[in-house]
């Protein structure tokens, strides 16, 4: 599957990153921030680890189908007083007799059959690898959401914060004419006072917004894992893709969209649960052999005055658990109602995305349309503001009317700019949905 590709190939990089990034000319890039979250961020390290236990997991070793050999050796030594009366009648006696032996063994055991379980227990490893893959793949779009998120508040912050400042410089050249005016004057009090009061408005909004910039800045260092403090700027340009329909849109995201592909492996975890548990109900065959040395030395009281053996030794076991008191059938219908509600959560998670699938696609025209409309009202108040200016210049409108067209002008930028970010985050939002988020380039 692409996504299953392309989804490795992201992991990929994330292990094998291991360049420092310095933002060029204090320019931090889209794609040198999502290449910085990629090596750095928490989430995307933790979604690693966990992707490296689950392959440990998968491995042969954890499999079942590996003998087992272990290897044994042993000495004894004992030293007691004897006396020992023989059929004739004879008493033999003897003080210190010491008795020693050694024994080493090299022992192998090995299943031969276990009902099935271990490879469908290994199946079931193999898919839970599969299962943890997607999980980091969702960590990735996630984290991929949340940068931008932080990303283009900040661009949306910068350019606020430029029309903000743009306007304080405004109003600070309209304070000084009043000045002027007022001096000769050519002007009364009032417009003296409302010059200075709309440049104060200005000022404190401008020192606002520029505090929740640099605070939104912060944020950024965290999302991508960074303690830096070098200050850089971002780029404000957004381009928006061409979509497709929503029809395939939606036949995209019930193959690709990674929750659901979640589940389907979870459906797949469940059947294989269910084929474990009924091997339970089949005997198992064991193989055991071993290869011993065994030797002994004796006192005069024995016997043998020394033994030394050498062997090998083998055999098949076979177990069969006829009743167990119902535990495996108890395991195995819970485990066939555990599948049903991973069908059952199937069903209800292609309802939720169909239907969100629908409401983001929507909020996506409508964002764009309000993008659009935002765009052409900037040009009509920038064009107004411009001719207001003018003529306030000439004395021929009042200070009210110039600052109602300053504000105007104010508004449509910051509308603009939000509408701007506001599409892109929500037709990335799309993208996630769709499956596609992780296949498009920054």
């Amino acid at each position: 599957m692409k996504t299953m590709i392309y989804t490795k190939k992201i992991l990929y990089i994330v292990l094998i990153l291991g360049v420092q990034y310095t933002f060029g000319q204090n320019l931090l890039t889209k794609k040198e921030a999502l290449e910085i979250a990629l090596e750095n961020n928490y989430g995307v390290k933790i979604a690693n680890n966990n992707l490296e236990i689950a392959k440990n997991n998968s491995s042969v070793y954890n499999s079942g189908y590996l003998p087992t050999i272990s290897a044994n050796a042993g000495a004894n030594y004992n030293n007691s007083n004897q006396e020992i009366e023989q059929q004739s009648g004879d008493v033999i006696s003897v003080d210190g007799a010491e008795t020693k032996s050694y024994n080493a063994s090299l022992n192998l055991n090995y299943t031969l059959f276990d009902g099935l379980g271990r490879k469908y227990n290994y199946q079931q490893l193999k898919e839970t690898y599969n299962l943890t893959e997607f999980q980091a793949r969702e960590t990735i779009e996630n984290m991929h959401l949340q940068l931008f998120n932080v990303y283009f508040q900040i661009a949306r912050l910068s350019e606020n914060t430029r029309n903000l400042k743009e306007t304080l410089e405004v109003s600070k050249q309209r304070l000084q004419r009043a000045k002027y005016q007022y001096e000769y004057g050519q002007s009364t009090k009032l417009e003296l006072l409302n010059a200075e009061v709309d440049v104060n408005n200005d000022s404190i909004n401008y020192i606002s917004t520029k505090q929740i910039y640099l605070n939104a800045k912060r944020d950024l260092n965290i999302v991508l894992g960074t303690n830096t403090n070098t200050d850089y700027n971002v780029e404000t340009d957004v381009d928006f893709i061409a979509l497709i329909s929503f029809e395939e849109l939606l036949a995209k995201a019930h193959e690709n969209n990674v929750i659901l592909i979640q589940n389907e492996k979870n459906i797949a975890i469940s059947e294989f649960n269910i084929k474990i548990n009924k091997s339970s109900f089949l005997p198992k065959v064991n193989l055991t052999s071993s290869y011993g040395w065994n030797k002994s030395i004796n006192p005069a009281t024995s016997f043998l005055a020394s033994s030394n053996l050498t062997g090998f030794n083998g055999g098949l076991n076979l177990s069969w658990n006829l009743f167990d008191g119902g535990s495996s059938k108890t395991r195995l219908a819970n485990a066939k109602i555990a599948l049903e509600n991973q069908k059952i959560l199937q069903e209800q998670q292609i309802e939720t995305l169909d239907n969100t699938l629908r409401n983001t696609y929507e909020t996506y025209n409508n964002s764009l349309f309000i993008f659009e409309s935002q765009t052409q009202n900037v040009a009509t108040n920038q064009n107004n503001f411009e001719r207001t200016q003018e003529r306030y210049k000439l004395g021929q409108v009042s200070s009210i009317e110039f600052r109602q067209a300053q504000i105007n002008l104010l508004n449509s930028q910051t509308a603009m700019n939000n509408a701007k970010y506001e599409a892109k985050l929500v037709e990335l939002e799309l993208l996630q949905l769709a499956g596609e988020l992780l296949n498009i380039n920054f």
